[in-house]
């Protein structure tokens, strides 16, 4: 794909922005409300999916159809749109939809935009909170309670003092469970259900790393964007790209993935 413009990455910049907010409206419109039902789209097992989770996601490709109507999307809840332009949206309405029906704060909006090799532009919006995080096209900002802010990881410390954040305890398959739960044991502080908050957290300084295993690629591209522009490095468990999802680590600096990633090949091979 050609270089893109100055003028074009400012329109993606926008059109993220506004995906954002109709995601944001249409999710908040049921949070926390008495009686919201899910359904499960697992015969054998859990994976919740709401109305917020469909509207939101139906929302925002109306708007990529009239101001992007060129370009690909792939959703969670909808059949991927084909697109003709070399960009393609990836967008998760509401990741963390465990976290949605239980009332956590932990759960957000994510919206990417890339083209072969990955993201480019990543938005993470936790709309209870009214946070969003941004990263790409030289942008690493945090918009929130606490102002316009910059996004940037940790510097470089010992895995003996770092703060480690995945969504489930048992992660993914047992090897990929006993994989992690090595890296934590060396650990300072593990926290358990941050879905993509997590990696929120991570951009802004926060925390040191994030692993996690069976993802898609709408549960990571947003997340590889924004931790990457703030300095971060996101991969899969061997080093390579992790933006068509399954296994990922995200860290603040090259020193502790390294540190993690040691450990993690030590014990999955």
């Amino acid at each position: 794909m050609a270089e893109l413009t100055e003028a074009t990455k400012s329109m993606l910049v926008e059109v993220s922005h506004k995906l954002a907010v109709v995601a944001r409206n249409q999710a908040l419109a049921s949070f926390r409300m008495s009686g919201l039902l899910s359904e499960n789209k697992l015969a054998d097992g859990f994976d919740p999916v709401t109305k917020a989770d469909r509207d939101a996601e139906a929302a925002m490709r109306e708007i990529l159809a009239r101001e992007r109507p060129d370009d690909g999307v792939i959703g969670e809840e909808f059949p991927p749109l084909e697109g003709s332009s070399g960009l393609t949206w990836v967008l998760d309405p509401i990741d963390g939809t465990r976290g949605y029906i239980s009332g956590t704060p932990t759960w957000g909006v994510l919206i990417a935009v890339g083209d072969e090799t990955g993201p480019l532009l990543g938005v993470i919006d936790q709309p209870y909170v009214g946070e969003r995080f941004i990263g790409g096209f030289g942008l690493a900002e945090y918009e929130g309670p606490l102002g316009l802010r910059p996004l940037k990881t940790r510097a470089a410390q010992p895995l003996s003092q770092a703060t480690l954040l995945t969504t489930f305890p048992e992660v993914g398959t047992a090897e990929e469970g006993r994989a992690f739960h090595a890296v934590s044991r060396q650990a300072q502080l593990t926290r358990y259900g941050m879905d993509c908050y997590g990696y929120a957290l991570l951009a802004a300084g926060c925390v040191d790393l994030v692993i996690e295993a069976e993802l898609n690629a709408y549960d990571i591209q947003a997340p590889i964007a924004v931790v990457q522009a703030a300095g971060g490095i996101v991969t899969d468990w061997a080093g390579n790209p992790a933006h068509n999802g399954g296994r990922a680590i995200a860290a603040a600096n090259p020193e502790i993935h390294a540190e993690a990633m040691a450990i993690l090949r030590e014990v999955t091979g």
